[in-house]
């Protein structure tokens, strides 16, 4: 193991048990629970080993799941808890009646009454505590975000089996010329509108081996302007994302987390808000491109090989892709049916005609799909009824902090700053699975309700996260589209560093601004 990932390790061991061991007290929160501070260590886990990455962070997800069930739920391990045994065992069974002070008067009777005192929770140390459904966090796997982010990647793996993507980006492009600053434009444009419907990975990987030919041949005097091509690659990506609720992880995670807190944002809201958006900074980032590093030469050819794939199962991708979007777009008004929903058709069509075999499965972005489910086990304890009297964690322990004493517009903006320094650094959807369940529980307190409200509500707080998330492009580790195009030696770090730096700025500036004045349009 490497000395860094060791170091890390040992790191989120370490801070994890003093947090575990810390007596209640410590931690300025009165009436603290036992089951309240595990979720706090495990949290603390979960943000040290996402940010270090000691292991994969999908596995640090499934290590969360792992320890939520053991130690804070109703299943958790004897060695947590006092209140555990076999109760058919009598000298057990009477054991447990003494602890929770039940009695009956035979041993039928008592077993019955022990069953539905131990469903109150747990004890420890003398004190009842209230523990979490292992149930709800192992649902956390089959939460419909994740349907719906699941069923967007069926739908780009049939789309790429079958060439629709590449079939697409040659439609697209072809009308863009020669002239360099349009062909840039072009390629920024393809690539955005795959993004927003297609993993940014995968769109990216694409439009880079399109590009690469022409890099190639452009003469070493136009170096600045195989920079700005090259660049227009992971900006596009980046920023494609943002247009629709499944183009990127934070999309994902906001919008359940929203719906969560009774914020229901359809498929063709969001598009109708984010797609202005990402439009007008893309067009930001193309001016900034064509600025900073012009192409010289006076006319580009872009090669665009082969043909499209008419098969009778690349029909069907073809007329299923179109018609699942039509439907997240306007399904929930016409028909009824929610995007969650609407994300399985695809996956049930292409398993009955053949179109999607096992084989495919393979290709699904599980890690994903567990990075994602970790943050939504994590905030399983977050609105669990874990608190004294019976109160959700997230209103006890925001309860506690003062903000009524925080500028609102401080909050927001500092809250995405915060989420795009971190994005910068360590992943965009685990940044996303840290913070935003956080907030969901700012959110939710009245008086921070009242005072959100002026400025668009839970839905500029969370969604400005979101956007964050994505619009941290600065260095190569940033994000998987920004690895991709710097490996390839076009770009220098001190470049792409300058370009995300500016274009996350500018993206800043835009998205709050639109969240700002037309942020309701979101509800």
């Amino acid at each position: 193991m490497e000395t860094k990932k060791i170091i890390g390790f040992a790191a989120s061991i370490i801070l994890t048990l003093l947090v575990w061991l810390l007596p209640t007290s410590a931690f300025g929160v009165e009436g603290l629970t036992v089951v309240e501070q595990r979720v706090i260590a495990i949290f603390v886990l979960a943000a040290v080993m996402w940010i270090m990455e000691p292991i994969p962070i999908w596995g640090t997800s499934v290590v969360v799941m792992v320890l939520m069930l053991l130690a804070t739920s109703n299943s958790m391990l004897g060695f947590f808890h006092d209140s555990y045994g076999n109760i058919d065992d009598l000298d057990n069974l009477h054991r447990l009646a003494g602890l929770f002070g039940v009695s009956a008067d035979n041993d039928i009777l008592l077993k019955e009454a022990v069953k539905k005192a131990m469903e109150k929770g747990v004890l420890y140390g003398g004190e009842l505590l209230p523990t979490l459904s292992a149930k709800s966090i192992m649902a956390a796997f089959a939460d419909p975000t994740v349907m719906l982010f699941m069923g967007g990647f069926v739908l780009a793996i049939a789309a790429t089996k079958y060439k629709l993507d590449a079939t697409l980006a040659r439609s697209i492009l072809k009308p863009f010329g020669t002239k360099p600053k349009f062909v840039m434009l072009g390629f920024l444009l393809v690539t955005a509108l795959l993004s927003m419907f297609m993993s940014n990975t995968a769109t990216a990987a694409m439009m880079i081996a399109i590009l690469t030919p022409v890099l190639a041949t452009m003469p070493d005097t136009d170096k600045k302007g195989r920079v700005g091509l090259a660049l227009a690659i992971p900006v596009a990506a980046n920023i494609g994302g943002i247009g629709s609720p499944i183009g990127t992880p934070p999309n994902v995670v906001a919008v359940g987390w929203l719906e969560k807190i009774g914020v229901n944002i359809s498929f063709g809201t969001w598009m109708l808000v984010m797609v202005p958006v990402a439009a007008l900074i893309l067009f930001c980032a193309w001016m900034l491109l064509c600025r900073l590093f012009p192409v010289k030469q006076e006319s580009i050819e872009v090669k665009l090989e082969g043909e499209v794939d008419k098969s009778p199962k690349a029909i069907i991708v073809y007329v299923t892709f179109a018609v699942t979007i039509l439907l997240w777009v306007f399904g929930k008004e016409l028909l009824g049916v929610n995007a969650n929903v609407v994300a399985l058709i695809p996956f049930a069509v292409f398993c009955i005609t053949g179109v999607f075999e096992k084989k495919d499965l393979a290709k699904i972005d599980w890690d994903v799909l567990w990075l994602v489910a970790g943050g939504f086990a994590l905030g399983v304890g977050l609105e669990g009824k874990i608190g004294p009297d019976g109160v959700t964690m997230s209103k006890h322990i925001v309860g506690s902090i003062p903000f009524d004493t925080w500028s609102i517009f401080a909050l927001i903006i500092g809250s995405g700053i915060l989420c795009l320094v971190m994005s910068t650094f360590m992943s965009n959807s685990a940044t996303a699975a840290l913070l935003i369940p956080i907030f969901c529980a700012l959110a939710q307190d009245s008086t921070m309700a009242e005072k959100l409200a002026p400025y668009g509500g839970a839905t500029t707080l969370i969604v400005g996260l979101a956007l964050s998330a994505s619009f941290a492009m600065s260095l190569p580790i940033s994000t998987p589209p920004n690895a991709i195009a710097y490996s390839k030696g076009f770009i220098k770090q001190s470049e792409m560093a300058l370009v995300g730096i500016v274009v996350g700025i500018i993206s800043l500036v835009i998205g709050y601004f639109v969240l700002f004045n037309f942020g309701s349009l979101l509800k």
